[in-house]
């Protein structure tokens, strides 16, 4: 995965809860299972009318927000089915940091699987970074993910909270097979000490 360390971008608003993984990606874009791909049909429902036109009212079809790195919704962002097709289609579109109230547990795990960064902070303070975003493009927000705080366009920094575990990872750019191979000299070196015999040991005990 792509480090993450900071990231200064563009945000889109987006207003709604419970916006669920078939909302991110319909069911029948599941055919796949590359990571890579999805992206055009993220928001299919949202993005496109039924002849595959977008709807301009849609806020990924506007400028600047068709260039967004971060996502800014209501609570129980990801509901709904445990696919990880989710945070594929938002990480293809260009999505690498998801900030919400609360999220689904299965899609914020998934989330830092796939090296998207979500964020839970107060709703009050959502609505804050919302009307920053909805400002365009002269009002990026960054997200500093080594000093753990969000920069707002007039320099006001909000803290937010996240596991060491899973802040190392997204800083290194691991995933669970990256975090393995980090230790392939540990690995390596278990797999060929020298075998032992294996004996098993007999208990013998007095029937009565």
């Amino acid at each position: 995965m792509d480090k993450f360390t900071e990231l200064t971008a563009i945000a889109a608003p987006m207003p709604t809860e419970n916006i669920d993984t078939d909302q991110i990606i319909p069911a029948r874009f599941l055919k796949t299972i590359q990571r890579t791909g999805l992206g055009k049909n993220a928001f299919a429902a949202q993005r496109y009318d039924a002849d595959g036109n977008e709807k301009p009212d849609f806020v990924l079809n506007q400028e600047p927000y068709r260039h967004a790195e971060i996502l800014i919704t209501y609570d129980n962002l990801g509901c709904g089915s445990s696919r990880e097709h989710a945070p594929w289609a938002l990480l293809d579109f260009g999505i690498r940091c998801v900030i919400a109230p609360s999220f689904a547990d299965i899609f914020f795990n998934n989330c830092f699987k796939n090296g998207i960064l979500p964020i839970p902070l107060p709703r009050e303070i959502c609505d804050e970074l919302m009307d920053d975003a909805r400002q365009g493009s002269n009002s990026r927000l960054t997200v500093d993910l080594e000093r753990q705080v969000i920069v707002r366009p007039n320099g006001e920094t909000i803290a937010f909270e996240v596991d060491p575990f899973r802040r190392h990872m997204l800083l290194e750019g691991l995933d669970d097979i990256g975090q393995t191979m980090a230790h392939d000299t540990e690995i390596s070196s278990f797999e060929h000490r020298p075998s032992r015999a294996w004996v098993p040991s007999i208990t013998i005990g007095t029937v009565k």
